[in-house]
């Protein structure tokens, strides 16, 4: 099976393992607003490998991850319910990954390979 062209992974750094069972929602920007084209949860691996197939085309689109309901789902709290990374597809035709390191205080990301 080959690899999505947008791939992401959350490694919750609070425990140092990957963030599994995270809902996340894909937009795409159009004239109009934000349009969702997709919907992925993240396997035990905290990976999302093959839940964004598709023809992918140039434009901004969104990933927005339920931290919230992660962190609810062990009993804890935390400062932000939801994660929004927006991000420009200039070449359709590339591999995107959009890595998430996530803790209950904080989050960063960075264009990964």
């Amino acid at each position: 099976m080959s690899k999505s062209p947008l791939t992401t992974h959350i490694l919750d750094l609070g425990s140092g393992r990957p963030a599994a069972d995270v809902c996340i929602v894909l937009e795409r920007q159009s004239e109009s607003g934000w349009e969702q084209i997709a919907s992925a949860k993240t396997n035990q691996d905290g990976r999302v490998t093959d839940g964004f197939a598709g023809t992918f085309s140039a434009g901004v689109y969104r990933l927005t991850f339920d931290t919230e309901g992660y962190f609810r789902a062990q009993g804890k709290e935390c400062f932000y319910p939801s994660v929004s990374i927006s991000f420009r597809i200039d070449d359709p035709a590339a591999h995107y990954h959009v890595p998430l390191l996530l803790n209950q205080w904080g989050y960063s990301t960075y264009r990964g390979s």
